[in-house]
């Protein structure tokens, strides 16, 4: 199954920081498919929440994820901030994938609805995240989140700040 190689992938991947000086030359898209090849490193917040980056191109990317018990809310399903920062993390994605070398982002600000209870260990979750607007300033982009039942759990959009040296 294509979902259990890339969490195996993801769960042995290195973690740290993948913008450096020596990618500070290298396009964001190509930022994002190092990290998502393993050449370079994934962000900890990847590890920690348990969710990965599965596809990138030019104004597009999708993180797959699985939420487990150490996701839950005290109701007994997975917290809220789980799909928030997965959106917030695929939209900003999004944001970097059309970026130049040496260009960063910022979040600032990020909404999410919620439209239906996750459960953790139900399987895998996928967030796909699409620019909406490619300002010279101000980036903003939006993001889905499907079960692996094809339903709808969450969307939201970002607005992400340009930040050139």
């Amino acid at each position: 199954m294509q979902g259990d190689g890339q969490k195996k992938l993801h769960r042995g991947a290195r973690v740290g920081v993948a913008v450096t000086p020596e990618t500070m030359a290298m396009p964001g898209v190509e930022i994002l498919r190092g990290v998502m090849n393993g050449r370079l490193p994934a962000a900890g917040i990847s590890k920690s929440l348990n969710f990965w980056i599965e596809e990138v191109e030019e104004g597009r990317v999708v993180f797959a994820g699985e939420p487990g018990e150490e996701s839950l809310n005290p109701m007994g399903a997975v917290h809220g901030g789980w799909a928030l920062t997965m959106i917030d993390s695929a939209c900003g994605c999004a944001a970097l994938s059309v970026l130049p070398p040496g260009v960063g982002y910022t979040t600032l600000e990020t909404k999410g609805n919620m439209t239906r209870a996750i459960r953790p260990n139900t399987g895998v979750y996928h967030c796909e995240a699409k620019l909406l607007a490619n300002g010279r300033q101000i980036i903003t982009s939006d993001a889905r989140i499907t079960g692996p039942d094809g339903k709808l759990y969450a969307h939201g959009t970002s607005t992400l700040m340009v930040l050139r040296p």
